[in-house]
């Protein structure tokens, strides 16, 4: 990738950092988006996106969890199921073809997601999920997370919250550790199989750093990200369809 494509994939990972972070993501998404819409492989794009998926869903951690919004009860079974069906997923490398409609389908998703829920904080009595509810949804959960190169957060908060499992920030404070495990088991996979990272996730990962720690710092303090979510949808949409389609 030329110069210019690497700074300006730099500038967008940045502020997808912290779109992302401010509601206690990792930003895996986003990332697959800017670097479908510059024209990056699929070799260099999962790796890449699950390291700084890594790094900024771990500063959005400490974060929210130093703000009261982390929820061990709550947190445990999903992740016990997913880390271990993230790992297999990670180390599945899938065809070209069907790499792209996997990935451009979870960007639709995301874009649904940020769309929908992006209007509103929902309101609503939380009520715990059963225990093999949480442990069958968080295997799922894992196995497409380590499979696209995401983490699993805009599959977990969406449900969390629609089903009533959890309030709005408590939902980013658990969401955003459940990132963290899922990439980890998903670059573990990866790694195990492909047995490389590309180099272009160093660099890039300062700016995602930068832009995650920010977004974090301002999410935590009840920023409201609205209208972020609504614009960070379409660009989703654009990149999920630009996938599928082409």
């Amino acid at each position: 990738m030329s110069s210019p494509h690497s700074l300006l994939l730099a500038l967008l990972i940045f502020g997808a950092a912290l779109l992302y972070s401010t509601v206690g993501h990792g930003g895996a998404s986003a990332y697959l988006a800017v670097m479908a819409l510059l024209g990056t492989t699929p070799e260099v794009m999962k790796p890449t996106a699950l390291v700084l998926n890594i790094l900024v869903a771990g500063l959005a951690t400490v974060k929210f969890y130093r703000a009261g919004y982390f929820s061990w009860s709550l947190f445990w079974p999903f992740a016990l199921a997913s880390v271990p069906l993230a790992f297999v997923g990670g180390a599945i490398t899938l065809p070209v073809g069907s790499y792209r409609a996997v990935v451009g389908a979870v960007l639709l998703f995301a874009a649904t997601r940020l769309l929908v829920l992006g209007r509103r904080d929902l309101q609503q009595t939380v009520r715990r999920p059963p225990l093999l509810v949480a442990l069958g949804t968080g295997a799922g959960i894992g196995l497409l997370s380590g499979l696209t190169g995401v983490g699993g957060g805009i599959f977990l908060s969406p449900l969390l919250l629609l089903v009533g499992w959890a309030e709005t920030r408590e939902t980013s404070g658990v969401s955003a550790p459940f990132i963290v495990v899922n990439s980890a088991a998903g670059l573990l996979g990866h790694v195990t199989s492909v047995a490389q990272v590309p180099f272009e996730a160093t660099y890039w990962g300062a700016a995602a750093v930068l832009g995650g720690w920010l977004g974090a710092h301002l999410g935590s303090q009840k920023l409201d990200a609205v209208w972020l979510r609504r614009l960070l949808g379409v660009v989703l949409v654009l990149a999920g369809l630009k996938l599928i389609l082409t």
